[in-house]
């Protein structure tokens, strides 16, 4: 009798669940079109420019800052990979402690130095900090290293969920900003003294830029190499990482959490026994900036994860610079089960090439979650696809 009783209570407890769960997915907006976009203002552009200047140095100083622990993938790798590779600025990786990076969801690296080690070199501090997101927004430590380098005078650019990083340490009280889609309402619940520009791909107010999603990294790091070397010079680095643009126009309301999007999530996720981990080989003078974005997009299809390797656990020095520290020494399996191999010599082609790989593997829907996790405007996939899933 009791057995009979506590197996009703445990289907009803199911059958709510699933009751439950078709009612939050029926609530959820299907994607379909939205008003025009406001044009951008004329001086918007030269405004930004102009408060970006270096403000110390002629060859500014830059420093990435991440938590030895899950600092995200992607947000702490392109700003240093294309920067360094622009040559118009001295570039730091720095680390809260010794030891390797670890990031998420894929890869790691070793740091150029620790914070402390920054600041007994540099005690006038940096010209510019970068803030990837972290697995923890109010790490003590990062916040009180923060809070020193704007009272130096450093213009903090926060990538991504690394906004949340910087409102943490009250920098943005105030001041216009944007973030990724996903983090948007937990920012302005947290910190609602927050303006919130809508629209736009960067943001820049008083000292502080905040940008949208993941890839956000690419147009942003090419606007402040042209607020530092200007426009020629700009255009000579998107060349080689494929980017044509990097305007601040941004369309938000394409990116936003779907009923196709929460379906497809739901249905790779429950697919466990389907998920695959793929080899990813490295070599010395990979490039870091095109690494980032395959091993990033590939640990995002809810199907799969990407481990590396190399001949033996010896960091790999990056095209940048960058010490990369495989996950495993190769093995005679690594053939099978490898990424699909995309052109990695420009950044950019290197993602389309990986969303169109993972659209084939897994189908378009999977792609078009990468492409949203990493607020990645591509067209080729859409959450409502009609494609069907391997």
């Amino acid at each position: 009798m009791k057995l009979r009783i506590f197996m009703l209570v445990v289907i009803g407890i199911v059958a709510f669940s699933i009751v439950a769960g078709v009612i939050w997915l029926l609530t959820l907006p299907l994607p379909g079109s939205h008003p025009a976009l406001p044009g951008l203002d004329s001086r918007e552009h030269e405004t930004a420019m102009a408060a970006l200047a270096p403000p110390k140095r002629q060859r500014p100083l830059i420093a990435v800052i991440g938590l030895n622990d899950a600092t995200e993938t992607t947000d702490y790798l392109l700003p240093y990979g294309i920067l360094k590779r622009a040559g118009i600025a001295d570039v730091m990786a720095l680390s809260m402690k010794d030891g390797p990076v670890r990031l998420y969801p894929a890869l790691t690296v070793r740091a150029d130095a620790t914070a402390a080690q920054f600041d007994r070199r540099y005690p006038t501090g940096a010209d510019y900090v970068i803030v990837p997101a972290m697995s923890r927004d109010d790490d003590p430590a990062v916040i009180a290293w923060l809070r020193h380098q704007k009272a130096k005078g450093a213009i903090i650019i926060g990538v991504c969920a690394g906004a949340k990083v910087v409102a943490e340490a009250g920098l943005l009280d105030g001041r216009r900003a944007t973030t990724h889609w996903y983090y948007l309402n937990a920012l302005l619940e947290n910190h609602p003294d927050i303006d919130y520009v809508a629209n736009r791909r960067w943001v820049v107010d008083n000292g502080i830029v905040t940008t949208t999603g993941i890839t956000a990294s690419m147009p942003t790091m090419l606007m402040l190499i042209e607020a530092i070397a200007g426009r020629q010079t700009a255009q000579h680095v998107g060349q080689n990482l494929g980017v044509a643009q990097w305007s601040a126009a941004h369309d938000s309301q394409s990116f936003r959490f779907t009923r196709p999007f929460a379906l497809t999530v739901i249905e790779n996720t429950l697919a466990f026994w389907r998920r695959e981990q793929l080899a990813l080989p490295l070599h010395t003078g990979i490039d870091e900036v095109s690494l980032a974005l395959v091993a990033d997009a590939w640990s995002r299809t809810y199907r799969s994860h990407v481990a590396t390797f190399a001949p033996d656990r010896s960091a790999i020095v990056s095209r940048n610079g960058m010490q990369i520290i495989a996950d495993r020494a190769a093995t005679t399996s690594d053939n099978n089960t490898g990424v699909t191999m995309v052109d990695m010599a420009h950044p950019a082609t290197a993602l389309t090439g990986t969303l169109e790989a993972i659209g084939k593997r897994y189908g378009l829907p999977t792609a078009s979650v990468v492409a949203m996790q990493l607020e990645y405007p591509w067209p080729a996939a859409r959450p409502d696809h009609n494609t069907d899933r391997n």
